[in-house]
C-alpha cells in the first residue's frame, strides 16, 4: 500500500496495490500493519456504514465530539466521489484547512479521517457507493454539521459530474441549514486539538507492539 498524509494533520490517503489476472482484480482494502504504520495504533472497528448516492448528492460536513469522536476509514467500491476532510480541531496547526481526494472503483483509494476532523463527499456519478469503517457507533446529539459551502473554509467542490454535466447539489435539509465553522466554534462544540492528541495517545498506549507485548501505560 502507498500511504500519503494529507494537508490536514493525521488524515491519510491510502492507495492499495492491485493484482490483476484473467479472473479480474484483487486488492487489500485494509491491513492492520499499514494502519499501524500510519497512526501508531490499531483500528477498533465498531460499526460499518454504507451509503449509495445519486449524482450531485453532497453529504456533510459532519464531525463527532471528542472524546471519543469517530474515526472513519472511507472507500468507494462503486461509482466516484470527491471526498473531503476539514480540520475543525481548535488549536490544531492545520485548523480550518481542507483536503480533497477522488475515491472510485478504479484506483480503489481510501481516506482515513481521524477523531475531531470533519468529513463530507460529493457524488460525481449515479449510484456511488461509499463504505465507512467507524471506530465508534453513532451517538445521537454528539454529531454536528458544518456548512459545506462556508467561505471561511472555501472547499473547491467540483462543478461538473464525471460525464461533464453541471452538478446540481442534492442535500438533506439538515446539511443545507448547517451553521458556519465560526458559529459552531462560538457555540463551543468544536473538538479541541489537545483533547484529540490525548485521545490518540491513549490508543497508542493500548496498542500491542510488533512482538505481541502490550505497551505499558503512562
Amino acid at each position: 500500500m502507498q500511504l500519503r498524509e494529507l494537508s490536514v494533520s493525521g488524515a491519510w490517503e491510502i492507495t492499495p496495490r492491485q493484482i490483476a489476472d484473467d479472473r479480474g482484480v484483487f486488492h487489500e482494502a485494509f491491513t492492520d500493519s499499514a494502519f499501524r504504520e500510519m497512526t501508531g495504533h490499531r483500528f477498533d472497528l465498531a460499526q460499518v456504514n454504507v451509503s449509495v448516492s445519486g449524482e450531485g448528492v453532497l453529504r456533510g460536513l459532519h464531525f463527532a465530539e471528542v472524546p471519543p469522536g469517530q474515526a472513519k476509514y472511507v472507500s468507494c467500491p462503486s461509482g466516484t466521489v470527491f471526498d473531503v476532510v476539514v480540520d475543525v480541531r481548535v488549536g490544531s496547526p492545520t485548523f480550518g484547512e481542507w483536503s480533497g481526494v477522488i475515491l472510485d472503483s478504479v484506483d480503489n483509494r481510501a481516506v482515513y479521517i481521524p477523531e475531531g476532523v470533519a468529513h463530507g463527499f460529493l457524488a460525481l456519478e449515479p449510484q456511488s457507493m461509499v463504505t465507512y469503517l467507524c471506530s465508534e457507533g453513532w451517538r445521537p446529539g454528539a454529531e454536528h454539521p458544518i456548512d459545506a459551502f462556508d467561505p471561511k473554509i472555501a472547499i473547491d467542490w467540483p462543478a461538473v459530474a464525471l460525464d461533464g454535466t453541471p452538478i446540481e447539489h442534492v442535500m438533506s435539509e439538515r446539511d443545507r441549514a448547517a451553521p458556519s465553522l465560526l458559529d459552531v466554534a462560538a457555540a463551543g462544540r468544536l473538538p479541541k486539538w489537545d483533547d484529540c492528541v490525548a485521545y490518540v495517545d491513549s490508543l497508542r498506549e493500548a496498542t500491542p507492539r510488533a512482538d505481541g507485548l502490550w505497551r505499558p501505560s503512562s
